[in-house]
């Protein structure tokens, strides 16, 4: 436990704070604001439900569970030795398990109703589930919290993750709070679990384009009620779809900060029947190209491509024409890519075809889009890049 609570280079409960402005004055929620659920307006005018003065319940952990039978026990556990339970609540949506999920969850109710704790259950009965992201809503819509913990049923809590989070949430009400974790097996991603770990504070915005995908992961996550359904609900497509990553998008593009408590508070397990392992890669490719066009280069006359290979050449032709026309050279550090002087976009239906030259990364022109991936080259391309005295956020922004 005593590796599980300390934080990776940082001093106990100190954080990582990424803010893109807001829309909701900053204030703290008061410790006893209670709630609970009715339709009101949200501020865009739909119908939501909402938290209002009612019988309350301060937390509410969210749990989507399908055929989570091997891990569920372990996980409902670390709700159960959460070191701050007098005001949190457990609320559990089942979306069609064919397994023994639902006899674990029927057990975990009693124990945590014995030590206080209100647990809701809701399910999905059909022969089918609904999906991530619709069993995420429905778990929401049940329970009656200020605030909203989120926790895969694969996953296992530190005892102090409620408590740290709920400080962090007070004090940066519009922002998703997240933490740090510890992967299982141990080495499993080990390049994709320093990234999450050790992103500084400006990067937890910066980075956001990488397909690593969101810079606090979804298992981490907690934010006010009011906020979530301020941003809205989580998409609803069912399989294959990458609801966090589209929720993640519309909550920075809403102004939310993103933050990162310094704390080992989550074992994140890896394995393959994990949901995120029915998203397409091409899925996620085409949202972040997307997103990266409307954050970033729309704002920009022109810009340079770092790498000349496959990955440079593929974000090229997935940008808009207009923003093709922008690219106004890819650069690279391999001789015989820039031997070859330029690249032809063969598909354009353009007399001649465009054709965009080719050079060394020294000679090029920032800002830069860069298609390199970090943390593998043994530090050559982190040197390079350290090199050209470039700010990250202005001068280049990561789209490996």
């Amino acid at each position: 436990m005593a590796e599980a609570e300390r934080a990776a280079g940082s001093p106990p409960g100190a954080v990582q704070n990424g803010s893109a402005g807001g829309n909701l004055k900053d204030h703290p929620v008061p410790p006893r604001a209670v709630c609970c659920l009715r339709p009101i307006r949200a501020r865009d005018g739909a119908p939501q439900l909402w938290a209002v003065p009612g019988p309350h319940r301060l937390w509410s952990v969210i749990v989507p569970v399908h055929n989570s039978e091997c891990w569920l026990d372990e996980c409902l556990k670390s709700v159960w030795e959460q070191d701050f339970k007098q005001t949190m609540e457990l609320s559990i949506f089942n979306d069609a398990s064919k397994d023994g999920s639902a006899e674990i969850i029927a057990k975990w109710k009693v124990k945590l109703e014995d030590a206080g704790v209100p647990v809701v259950v809701g399910s999905n009965d059909s022969a089918q589930p609904r999906g991530v992201g619709f069993a995420k809503n429905q778990a929401i819509i049940q329970s009656s919290g200020t605030y909203l913990c989120f926790l895969d049923s694969d996953d296992v809590m530190m005892p102090q993750r409620v408590r740290l989070q709920h400080e962090a949430a007070i004090q940066h009400p519009n922002s998703i709070i997240g933490c740090q974790v510890r992967r299982e097996p141990p080495e499993s991603t080990a390049r994709y679990t320093r990234w999450i770990n050790n992103l500084t504070e400006e990067q937890l915005l910066t980075q956001v384009f990488t397909s690593h995908g969101p810079t606090v992961i979804m298992p981490t996550w907690f934010c006010s009620r009011e906020w979530f359904y301020h941003v809205g609900k989580f998409d609803e497509g069912g399989k294959g779809v990458p609801e966090d990553l589209l929720f993640f998008y519309k909550h920075l593009q809403k102004g939310g900060g993103v933050l990162r408590v310094n704390r080992c508070l989550l074992l994140y397990r890896y394995h393959p029947q994990a949901a995120t392992h029915s998203v397409h890669e091409e899925t996620i490719w085409n949202h972040r190209v997307k997103f990266l066009e409307d954050r970033v280069l729309s704002t920009w006359t022109s810009f340079t491509i770092w790498n000349a290979g496959k990955q440079g050449k593929k974000l090229y032709r997935s940008l808009s024409p207009a923003n093709r026309k922008k690219v106004t050279a890819f650069c690279d550090v391999d001789e015989k890519k820039i031997a070859k002087g330029f690249y032809t976009f063969e598909e354009s239906e353009e007399r001649p075809k465009p054709k965009i030259p080719i050079c060394h990364f020294r000679e090029a022109t920032p800002p830069f889009i860069i298609c390199v991936k970090q943390d593998l080259t043994g530090g050559a391309f982190e040197t390079n890049l350290s090199m050209l005295n470039l700010k990250e956020g202005r001068d280049y922004y990561h789209f490996n």
